[in-house]
């Protein structure tokens, strides 16, 4: 489920702080309303957290993780490393 980030429309609460994260799925309808303090919100738009390549993968790596690694010979020919 993704998370959203909604704020206050107008004003501060003391229960919300004004501004919170939710998980929610994707099919839920739009949040209209602050579930702490009943204030209206609206979704503010945010980075997001995508996984960072660190370096290329080895064929060491790949075969400690479980992977088969193979090596192309020609069309369609392949061979275990």
């Amino acid at each position: 489920m993704p998370l959203y980030e909604y704020e206050l429309c107008e004003g501060n609460c003391v229960a919300c702080g004004g501004k919170f994260t939710l998980r929610r799925p994707i099919s839920a309808p739009e949040l209209k309303a602050c579930p702490a303090c009943k204030k209206p919100v609206r979704k503010i738009i945010s980075t997001f957290n995508s996984p960072v390549k660190l370096k290329p993968l080895s064929i060491t790596d790949a075969k400690k993780a479980g992977f088969t690694v193979l090596k192309r010979l020609g069309k369609g020919e392949y061979e275990k490393q």
